[in-house]
């Protein structure tokens, strides 16, 4: 990539109805920022293309829409078919190039990557149409270039900071317990108050306190509101104030966009954010959670309720599904999930955020924490060293960068999984700054042992990064506080 210029490129805009009157114009502003003005055209893409030759050797990574599905890796550019959401690194022996856009765009943008060159979709659409601007000018977005010596990892986290310059981030080190991977939903007032004492026993004298999160199952529905408890739980408050009377902080997981109290829905099924009553509703349930004492939101979910897919069924588009619009048509897909992001931050005030299934480039600096990968198991090794390993390493550069970085839970039932090879994962959580989480009901002596052992190393500050990235998608060797560890997965 040597002989890339940014500022040399070749511009496409596509219309749902003629184009006539849609504009794009440029400007330098720490990179190529795209904004957009259209009076009657509704414009739903913009392709830019940039034509040069590269080497057929440069290994290249890139992102992922929302969380990331086990399937980040490098490829080598001639392999490389792929849409590459939000940014790309492509290395050789000496240089890391990276190209991406700043966080939160008003647009999604994705990249592809040939020899022949790069070319940008650029994603405007409001819904599966065009956005109505009506004369409005909109800032799509500012694509950045750098190139870097040395080790590719170490680029990638200079460039996600490049990307970012404001993350929210946690005041200090986040662990704790999740109950979903041994629950899995069937859970109690009771079974919390007990995962909480099990909890506060791990972490007696460590300087930061733990989180206890309540995941799905506390609410009448499973995996759908409305967010009230149900029989088992009766008093969300009165746990709460349990769980911090014991010396943990309660948080709760909650899928804001399914409630089956409003008729104001988007493709027939989930909430439109876009519609002042939902927004009152949103508000109303966070408030609710918050004046019951939780000190951590995790919100799931968003992403497939908003667009009608997981990010691992997309391609070059955040939305497949025809003929539907946001009730607000003026606005692009990306301004209305920004207008999300931003309602959870601030009616949330003084609790931690953490989105899961949440737009990793567009919430960054709206989220303390996100779930960077896909869902880890209590119960398939596999499945834990798939979408957790991979996660980890391959997104870890964000870490700190765009938010607190949650490659999610060690679930430990026994039964199920190794505690050789799940112990391993622990350790490897504990040791990378990011979220610590473990989902357990019970632990025998080895296990309790190791996990709050596990705790306290979270606490210390350390520096990691994976070694063998370029080979696998499951990295095993990792260098870790300037020691080269390995991993027996």
């Amino acid at each position: 990539m040597n002989n890339f210029d940014l500022q040399n490129y070749k511009v496409t805009i596509v219309c749902e109805n003629d184009g006539a009157d849609a504009k794009l114009e440029t400007a330098a502003e720490g990179g190529l920022s795209l904004y957009l003005t259209a009076e009657r055209s509704k414009p739903m893409f913009v392709k830019l293309s940039w034509e040069f030759e590269s080497d057929a050797d440069l290994l290249v990574l890139g992102d992922a829409w929302e969380r990331s599905y086990g399937d980040l890796q490098f490829l080598r550019l001639s392999e490389n078919d792929r849409y590459m959401p939000w940014y790309f690194a492509a290395a050789d022996r000496e240089t890391t190039y990276c190209f991406g856009v700043k966080t939160r765009p008003n647009a999604f943008v994705c990249f592809r990557y040939t020899q022949s060159g790069i070319t940008a979709y650029i994603d405007c659409r409001n819904g599966s149409g065009g956005v109505e601007l009506g004369g409005r000018t909109v800032k799509l977005c500012t694509f950045v270039f750098e190139s870097y010596s040395g080790g590719a990892f170490a680029a990638l986290q200079a460039f996600c900071k490049k990307l970012c310059s404001d993350p929210l981030l946690p005041a200090g080190g986040v662990y704790g317990f999740n109950n979903w991977y041994y629950a899995y939903g069937e859970s109690s007032f009771a079974q919390i108050v007990s995962d909480t004492k099990l909890l506060c026993s791990l972490s007696a004298g460590l300087p930061e306190r733990p989180f206890m999160v309540i995941d799905d199952g506390w609410q009448p529905n499973p995996t759908q509101g409305p967010w009230i408890p149900n029989e088992k739980f009766r008093d969300m408050k009165a746990l709460a104030d349990e769980i911090r009377s014991r010396g943990a902080r309660p948080g709760i997981w909650v899928r804001l966009l399914d409630n089956e109290t409003s008729r104001c829905k988007v493709r027939g099924e989930y909430l439109d954010p876009t519609v002042p009553e939902v927004r009152r509703l949103l508000q109303e349930d966070i408030l609710r959670m918050k004046g019951w004492g939780y000190e951590l939101l995790k919100h799931d979910f968003s992403t497939v309720d908003l667009f009608g897919h997981y990010g691992k069924d997309l391609g070059k588009t955040i939305t497949k599904t025809e003929n539907w619009h946001f009730a607000d048509t003026s606005k692009t897909n990306a301004e209305v999930v920004l207008d999300f992001y931003k309602l959870i931050k601030d009616t949330c005030g003084d609790m931690l955020v953490l989105g899961c299934n949440t737009i990793s480039h567009l919430s960054a600096g709206l989220v303390h924490l996100s779930r960077t990968g896909d869902d880890t198991s209590g119960r398939e090794w596999a499945r834990t060293l798939k979408m957790g390993v991979n996660t980890l390493a391959f997104r870890l550069a964000q870490n700190g960068a765009f938010y607190m970085a949650d490659a999610d839970c060690v679930g430990i039932l026994e039964e199920h999984i190794d505690w050789a090879k799940n112990r391993q994962w622990l350790d490897l959580l504990a040791k990378s700054s990011t979220a610590l989480f473990v989902s357990a009901k019970e632990l025998n002596s080895a296990q309790f042992e190791d996990v709050r052992r596990a705790f306290a190393e979270s606490q210390e500050p350390h520096t990691m990064e994976p070694l063998d990235w370029f080979e696998t998608r499951t990295p095993a060797e990792w260098l870790i506080d300037g020691e080269r560890v390995r991993y027996h997965w």
